[in-house]
C-alpha cells in the first residue's frame, strides 16, 4: 500500500475538514491519486473530458497540472543546459516551469467541428480524438454528474481499447462510466450544481496531491 507523505497527507486532511461529506471519495480519490503518480513516473499523459461545465473543469485542470500550481518547479539542470546558447535560452531557463502533462478533449473547434461533420455517429468526436493522441500508460480521466455522457463514454471506451487506465468523476449513481471504469469517484449531491461543487473540490485536490508528490516547496 503507498504511503502519502506529509504534505499530501496535510492536503488530503484539509480537504475532509473543509468537506467532510466527502468522506465517502476518500478512498477513490487516493487511488486515482496513486493512479496519476504511476503514470506520471511513466512519462504518460493525462486526457480530461467533460461536457459543459464539466469540459470548463476538464481545461481548468489541464491549467493547474502543466505549469506550477501553489508550489516551485524549477526545470531540471540538463533543460538548463540544453538551452544554453539558443535564442532566449538564459530567460527560459530561469522562468520556464515543469509541467505534469494534461491535455483537454475537445478544445479543438477544427478537429471537433470536422468530426462532428464528417461522422454519421453523433457524439463521436471525444473518442477519435482520444484514439488519435492517447498512447497505452496515458490516463482518461472523464467527468460527468450523470455518468452517461455519451461522447464521455465512447472516449472511455476508446481510451481502455488502446491500452489506457480510465478514471470517471460522476455523481452519485455513477452511471454507465461507472460501471467500466478503472475506479470511480462518486461525488455526493442531489442535483448537478451540488454535484459540480463537489467535484470542484475533488480535482482541485487532485492537483495539489500530485504536485505535492514531485515539487516539496511552496511558492
Amino acid at each position: 500500500m503507498n504511503e502519502l507523505n506529509a504534505q499530501e497527507q496535510e492536503i488530503h486532511d484539509k480537504l475532509l475538514s473543509r468537506r467532510p461529506d466527502l468522506e465517502s471519495c476518500s478512498s477513490d480519490l487516493l487511488k486515482t491519486h496513486w493512479a496519476l503518480v504511476e503514470m506520471y513516473d511513466n512519462k504518460g499523459t493525462l486526457f480530461i473530458c467533460g461536457n459543459g461545465g464539466s469540459h470548463a473543469d476538464a481545461i481548468h485542470i489541464a491549467g493547474e497540472l502543466c505549469k506550477s500550481f501553489e508550489r516551485v518547479r524549477t526545470v531540471p539542470q540538463e533543460m538548463k543546459d540544453n538551452l544554453q546558447g539558443l535564442p532566449w535560452g538564459d530567460e527560459l531557463a530561469e522562468h520556464l516551469e515543469t509541467g505534469l502533462a494534461a491535455i483537454p478533449i475537445g478544445t479543438s473547434g477544427a478537429l471537433k467541428t470536422a468530426v462532428e461533420n464528417d461522422s454519421q455517429l453523433r457524439d463521436i468526436a471525444f473518442a477519435q480524438e482520444v484514439y488519435a493522441l492517447a498512447t497505452p500508460g496515458d490516463i482518461l480521466l472523464s467527468i460527468s454528474t450523470s455518468g452517461d455522457s455519451p461522447n464521455c463514454v465512447m472516449a472511455q471506451s476508446t481510451a481502455q481499447a488502446i491500452g489506457c487506465p480510465t478514471i470517471s468523476l460522476t455523481g452519485p449513481h455513477g452511471g454507465k462510466l461507472a460501471t467500466h471504469a478503472g475506479i470511480t469517484i462518486k461525488a455526493p449531491g442531489e442535483s448537478t450544481a451540488v454535484v459540480q461543487e463537489a467535484h470542484i473540490a475533488i480535482w482541485h485536490t487532485l492537483c495539489l496531491l500530485i504536485e505535492a508528490h514531485y515539487f516539496p516547496t511552496l511558492r
